[in-house]
């Protein structure tokens, strides 16, 4: 599906082509959407990350039995995620009052799961010749929309994180592995003139698979590890993320983030060169992403109504924090049990954060942020 993969130097042109072209029209619509009014919203969503579906042909991969990366506790995760229909949003968490909008209203069932990489623990599970990754294979059979107790039972919005794109290949098919997990995302999502994907999306991105869709006036945009990424051959999202908010959120409609790293300590560490090792003290190379790296970002985002960016990566500690003026949600890890559950309205923005704690769809509430929002 990911033509990149076979052709990167017409495709790379054709893509420069169409986003000159786009970049005329963009303004176009972004202009004639300003003059109308923002869509109904009342859109509730699943947000999980760093899944780690560990499973090779025999076993597991190395240390996965030892963390916990385990089908019994993706199953865990998945009893949670599909028994929320009628539990209620909490009205207090350790005794103390969330403030949530939605307090003591039924969560209801969720318009769709959205997934913040690291889907798998090694790069779909790599083998020594290529072939099917088994672990995509098990995240398929686990994160893909289906029915009884073992899949989860709404839309799933893909995403990868640095394990799925990270690793190398064997010799001579150094990509092999990272074609199949952005391919897995492209036939998802992207809809073409003969096929129609399960979960398709309303504005893709081929050069980075990035990809946007819409529940009513809400805008929501999937960004894989993060908006401007350039690893491993990767087209840049950046110039394809600025078209697609003007031409979809410049009338101010509220605007949610998907990506793997967040702008916590770990996901931000770099080269500490007298402890030789990476932290946030260090003064060299980033780990993961760069502060340059969010300017890019944040200089895109800059006018438009960002109601909250989900991010993964760091897998113990569930997070709601603040930082260059955006609103940041990290549920544990999802092999760990956790995820995110957020509702939107034209009013304002509730998120919880959650995990399984039993293997019968218990949940437990840790972190609860309320906002109004301004449409």
């Amino acid at each position: 599906m990911n033509a990149c993969s076979t052709l990167p130097l017409s495709r790379r042109t054709l893509l420069k082509q169409a986003a000159a072209l786009g970049i005329i029209g963009a303004a176009g619509q972004a202009f004639a959407q300003s003059a109308r009014a923002v869509p109904p919203i009342d859109a509730t969503f699943l947000f999980i990350a760093d899944i780690h579906a560990c499973r090779m042909a025999k076993g597991l991969s190395p240390n996965c039995q030892k963390e916990g990366k385990t089908d019994a506790n993706l199953l865990r995760n998945i009893a949670a995620l599909n028994g929320l229909g009628d539990t209620l949003w909490p009205a207090e968490i350790g005794g103390v009052a969330t403030s949530l909008r939605s307090a003591g209203r039924p969560i209801g069932t969720p318009l769709g799961i959205v997934v913040g990489g690291d889907m798998t623990d090694d790069g779909g599970g790599q083998v020594i010749l290529p072939s099917e990754g088994t672990q995509l294979l098990q995240f398929s059979q686990r994160y893909q929309q289906g029915v009884g107790p073992d899949r989860v039972h709404v839309p799933v919005y893909v995403g990868l994180g640095n394990h799925d794109l990270d690793q190398n290949g064997p010799t001579g098919h150094l990509n092999w592995y990272r074609r199949e997990l952005r391919d897995y995302v492209e036939i998802n999502h992207r809809a073409g003139v003969f096929f129609k994907p399960p979960v398709p999306a309303d504005n893709y991105d081929v050069g980075s698979d990035c990809y946007s869709w819409n529940w009513g006036g809400l805008h929501l945009v999937q960004t894989n590890r993060f908006a401007g990424d350039t690893g491993h051959g990767a087209l840049s999202s950046l110039p394809w993320l600025k078209q697609d908010l003007a031409a979809n959120a410049a009338d101010g409609r509220p605007v949610v983030l998907f990506q793997h790293y967040g702008w916590d300590t770990f996901s931000t560490e770099i080269w500490d060169k007298a402890q030789h090792r990476f932290d946030d003290s260090g003064e060299g190379t980033a780990h993961w992403w760069s502060a340059a790296n969010r300017e890019a970002l944040l200089e895109v985002l800059k006018g438009y109504n960002v109601v909250g960016v989900f991010h993964g990566h760091q897998h113990e500690t569930p997070m709601i924090y603040q930082s260059d003026g955006l609103d940041l949600f990290k549920p544990k890890a999802a092999y760990m049990g956790g995820f995110a559950i957020a509702r939107v309205t034209n009013q304002a923005i509730d998120v919880v954060l959650a995990e399984a704690s039993d293997d019968h769809g218990g949940v437990v509430f840790t972190n609860a942020f309320s906002k109004t929002i301004s449409v």
